[in-house]
């Protein structure tokens, strides 16, 4: 026969293992103290429960000042009986609160309630950590006795693995939050930056192509975008992805010059395992670039073999992997590349004409930076600005003789030519103004050079006059006589270099 007692066990240890089912499913820290509080009440037939969680950077307890509320109670590790719970690592059972000189009574001043009995557990992980301490106040009957710490100390080991596990979801989903944040402000930056193109330039040339990629961002139709090395064709290509409905999908770039022959199938189309010895599986360049965008440099470069493959990855909009037998659907728009005249590699058999019409449904052209003279003090202050924020030197600036000489320059390594020779000259300068003093010995970029009669010397103001004659001549012939433009190259006002054109009979 059954004593009424064992029954009774019985049936808290059913309850126990309810609250314990309850407390695995909560995932929310907020959730879960709040129902494990409440359901330790119901157990042990108290007022209230607290759970007390350990803050050792700060060395503190915390916790809910009453269930359901917002307000966070902090107080030293050490105080009170939630504390010495803590730091005696058991159960602490106290029959009368206030004789009991280890209670911390402002609690009860800070809340208005009146303590009278405590039970409280410390909270311990699978690996015998104290995490905090489990308190429960006031038995309703009594005082809490033998079974009531069995009991508490039960749904402690519970409570603190749910614990644990809340508090890893909780910093998990804050570091994602934060990640997603980081990702929609890079997102925002992106944007902002391709918005304007990212392209530089007031020129009528650059200006076309502007426009251009304006005309077609909400297109797919692949563009071959050809100029000298140097000449900002990835820059280009970049703008068309970042404008498009692509952007928030890979842009992915591949320079095919770079590319060993052995190599350009498995980079380009992917490589299954067991191919070869040692060779691990890994995807092409088109699968990677799946929903968004790739851009191959120097398409001119690939072999007739390989051109023939990403004509029929074009066509049929598969890949094949080296080693596969199966086709991989891929949907990816290709902008491709080249510093060489297409037409005339068709003419001598090194590129497939077919091949050449399916990437030239637009074509953009690059123009070389000595065509467009105008828009190199826009790009050199561009530059000149970006190694300042690199470099916490932001108040660098050209004197207006550099400037002059970055725009008479021939640069044939066009735009990535004059961004390395800014960088060069700003890391070079001495002062925070770039002069002639900070240029090396054999520049590459002219100087004017004053012409003189051989036999006949001149005096300093004579060649003073000369100089500032050429001077100002390249400077209105390299703005294509815009005096505002070249006034500000010269370091002069509007009217001052008026009065000069008129001093040198140059033209007003």
């Amino acid at each position: 026969m059954v004593t009424v007692t064992q029954k009774d066990q019985e049936g808290n240890f059913a309850d126990i293992l309810a609250i314990c089912q309850r407390i695995n499913s909560e995932r929310d820290l907020g959730s879960l103290l709040d129902l494990i509080a409440r359901e330790a009440t119901k157990l042990l037939d108290c007022d209230r429960a607290s759970i007390f969680l350990l803050d050792r950077e700060r060395n503190e307890l915390w916790s809910k000042v009453a269930l359901g509320s917002d307000e966070i109670l902090r107080f030293d590790a050490a105080s009170g009986i939630a504390g010495a719970a803590v730091t005696g690592g058991r159960a602490i059972n106290v029959l009368d609160a206030y004789s009991d000189p280890r209670f911390y009574t402002g609690i009860d001043s800070r809340t208005g309630y009146r303590t009278r009995t405590i039970l409280a557990v410390p909270l311990r992980n699978q690996f015998g950590d104290i995490l905090g301490a489990f308190e429960t106040l006031n038995k309703r009957s009594g005082v809490f006795n033998r079974q009531d710490e069995e009991s508490l100390l039960t749904i402690a080991s519970h409570a603190a693995i749910a614990i644990e596990t809340a508090q890893l979801i909780g910093a998990l989903r804050h570091s994602q939050d934060e990640l997603v944040e980081q990702n929609t402000h890079l997102w925002r930056q992106v944007e902002s930056r391709y918005n304007s193109h990212g392209i530089i330039g007031t020129s009528a040339r650059i200006q076309q192509v502007v426009r251009l990629i304006e005309r077609i961002r909400d297109s797919v139709v692949n563009v071959l975008i050809t100029g000298e090395s140097g000449t900002g064709k990835e820059m280009a290509a970049k703008a068309i992805h970042f404008t498009s409905p692509r952007a928030r999908k890979p842009f992915v770039a591949l320079n095919c010059a770079a590319l060993p022959e052995t190599l350009v199938e498995s980079e380009l189309f992917g490589i299954e395992k067991g191919v070869a010895t040692g060779v691990n599986p890994r995807i092409g360049h088109f699968q990677k670039a799946d929903g968004g965008t790739l851009f191959l440099d120097e398409i001119a470069d690939l072999s007739m073999a390989a051109q023939a493959k990403i004509l029929r990855v074009l066509q049929e909009r598969v890949v094949e992997r080296v080693g596969s037998r199966g086709p991989v659907p891929v949907d990816v728009r290709l902008l491709a590349a080249t510093n060489k005249d297409l037409e005339a590699e068709i003419g001598k058999g090194n590129f497939r004409e077919d091949l050449y019409y399916r990437i030239k449904v637009l074509h953009i052209q690059m123009p070389p930076l000595r065509d467009i003279r105008e828009d190199i003090p826009l790009l050199a202050n561009h530059f000149l600005k970006e190694y300042g924020r690199e470099n916490a030197r932001s108040d660098m600036e050209f004197a207006p003789a550099i400037v002059l000489r970055l725009t008479a320059a021939a640069w044939p390594g066009n735009v990535r030519q004059l961004r390395n020779e800014v960088m060069r000259l700003a890391a070079c300068a001495r002062q925070s103004l770039i002069t002639e003093e900070d240029l090396f010995d054999d520049p590459p970029m002219p100087m004017p050079a004053v012409k003189q009669q051989a036999g006949k010397p001149q005096s300093l103001k004579t060649a003073i006059e000369e100089l500032e004659r050429r001077m100002i001549h390249e400077a209105i012939e390299s703005t294509r006589n815009n005096q505002q433009q070249a006034a500000r190259l010269l370091g002069l006002s509007r009217q001052g270099l008026i009065n000069k054109l008129k001093r040198y009979s140059l033209g007003a």
